[in-house]
């Protein structure tokens, strides 16, 4: 084994959607980096897969989201410019459920709060519009058209690339053992090497709680399945014909892409309850339940799209106590910084959370809009 002991100016954990963004922008200011990634760069185990994940200026979560994702969006774009790969993919998207739902009126106030351009359209002239929709038409929905998706495992490669031409080093197929502060630093343990650093930043997605047990009563994973199925009629499930979504209604709630990469539409079902697991336990394989739990959604609301099964793949979210994020550096240690929680829509933002985790280390605090994100919430001050 190797037990050399090598110095870095900064150590990123988890080398995913947030971890290989972050290890690009510390590098890109010069610092010296090392990420480390227990499993492969990308890899299938966490939330950083499945071809596609939502980016839209629409933000049910709360109206405070909306600055975070239009810095988002330029800092995609930016990424696209440096690497030469497309990531981004403008869509439309689309925000539906009966009028007294929570999701049409807290996605609606998001984007009247920040003067966002949209429509307000009735169930009836959504499916109208775009044809691959069946949805109720008493439902209410928020178009805007500024929504799409970001090919996820292409966007961390495009970052650990980016990091590579900045001299950063990382490292798949190894783990993190244990770590703790030094009196300048951090020491970091692994099973194949011993690393020291500055500053420690830790984006280990659903295994952030093993990092720090003073926040794992705040940090679940829970266990989603993304379903593929081939439509009946392709061509009203084609990027320019069809709207990402995110439907709440009688059948479920739900969110959608249209056909990318690989073959079939795709979408996503909330489960029934909040279904934790242990990410390195939970099962891998879906099952039939889940299936046909998820084929019940889409014949109910977009019925010429869900023909033959294609695909069916498992990932792990990590739902933080309140729904907001962790951002930030950890009260309790000088050089800790954190970005976890994020409650399975935090992709979108991984672009601007580089550059956020990056301003933490380099000048202690961000200017980005994260107050409701701030991870010193969980402490008493």
């Amino acid at each position: 084994m190797n037990v050399s002991r090598e110095q870095y100016d900064a150590i990123v954990t988890g080398v995913g959607g947030m971890g290989s963004a972050a290890v690009y922008r510390l590098a890109e200011r010069g610092l010296d980096v090392l990420g480390i990634e227990r499993f492969d760069v990308p890899h299938a185990r966490g939330s950083s897969h499945g071809s596609t994940r939502i980016v839209r200026l629409t933000q049910p979560e709360d109206p405070s989201y909306v600055p975070l994702a239009r810095a988002t969006y330029n800092n995609w774009r930016d990424l696209e410019a440096e690497t030469g790969r497309d990531l981004l993919t403008i869509t439309g998207s689309i925000h539906a459920s009966p009028t007294d739902a929570d999701l049409f009126a807290d996605a609606r106030r998001s984007v009247e709060a920040h003067d966002v351009d949209h429509e307000v359209l009735t169930g009836a002239e959504v499916n109208e519009r775009f044809l691959g929709y069946d949805i109720p038409t008493d439902h209410r929905a928020v178009y805007q058209p500024d929504g799409g998706f970001v090919d996820c495992e292409q966007a961390v490669i495009a970052h650990v690339e980016a990091a590579h031409a900045e001299g950063a080093t990382v490292k798949a197929r190894e783990r993190v053992l244990d770590w703790h502060e030094t009196g300048d630093g951090v020491r970091v343990k692994t099973d194949k090497g011993r690393y020291e650093a500055d500053d420690l930043v830790v984006t280990a997605g659903a295994w952030a709680g093993d990092f720090f047990p003073e926040l794992a009563a705040e940090l679940t994973p829970c266990r989603r399945i993304m379903t593929w199925l081939q439509p009946d009629k392709p061509e009203q499930f084609r990027s320019n014909t069809f709207p990402v979504f995110s439907l709440a209604g009688e059948h479920g709630n739900g969110y959608g892409f249209p056909i990318h990469d690989v073959p079939g539409f795709k979408f996503g079902r909330e489960p029934s309850l909040l279904n934790a697991v242990d990410p390195d336990e939970m099962p891998q394989e879906p099952t039939t339940i889940e299936e046909e739990r998820h084929r019940e959604f889409a014949n109910a609301y977009f019925p010429s799209g869900a023909g033959p099964t294609i695909r069916l793949q498992t990932c792990v979210i990590t739902k933080s106590s309140d729904g907001h994020f962790l951002l930030g550096s950890h009260p309790d240690y000088d050089s800790i910084h954190v970005a976890a929680g994020f409650t399975g829509h935090g992709f979108k933002f991984t672009a601007v959370v580089g550059k956020i985790l990056a301003d933490f280390v380099t000048a202690g605090d961000t200017d980005h809009a994260v107050d409701l994100h701030r991870i010193g919430r969980f402490f008493d001050t």
